[in-house]
């Protein structure tokens, strides 16, 4: 077939998209990660917010909002929830009673130790060596830094 004979169809093939590929990994992850998060009780925006603060405790809901990629009026209904579960606490800053600070309590540094298996668990899920992983990893966040830039970027 000559190339204007092509229509616009002849190039449409889902499995054709980049967007796609990311969007159905992601589900398929997600399906991986339902036992883990099953078994420490949480959702994953919940989990990656412990995680975050497993890495530095005492942050502002913004820099949270920031690193996880959610919007600060998403971020204080489920640290909410999760001060009610007993995982962390909020308190205002001292120096700047606009910002609220979040703590983990003991129980919330004590699920480190439960999650701690589950890293290798989703690892191996993937297929990937431990070598190849943090490549992928890498060129993911990477791809993601990029289209956000490009997102923020005039016309």
């Amino acid at each position: 077939m000559a190339k204007q004979d092509l229509t616009p169809t002849d190039h449409a093939r889902l499995t054709d998209f980049l967007c796609f590929s990311i969007y159905s990994a992601n589900l398929a992850y997600s399906r991986v990660y339902r036992p883990v998060l099953d078994a420490l009780g949480l959702t994953y925006p919940q989990y990656i917010t412990i995680i975050s603060l497993w890495e530095e405790d005492q942050q502002t809901v913004k820099s949270l909002s920031e690193k996880l990629f959610l919007e600060p009026s998403t971020m204080t209904p489920m640290l909410k929830r999760l001060e009610a579960m007993g995982y962390l606490s909020r308190t205002r800053d001292i120096e700047d009673e606009r910002n609220v600070r979040i703590s983990l309590t003991t129980a919330g540094r004590s699920l480190r130790e439960k999650a701690f298996d589950f890293g290798e668990v989703t690892r191996k899920a993937t297929g990937l060596t431990a070598e190849e992983f943090p490549v992928l990893q890498k060129a993911i966040a990477n791809l993601r830094d990029n289209l956000m830039k490009a997102s923020k970027a005039e016309p």
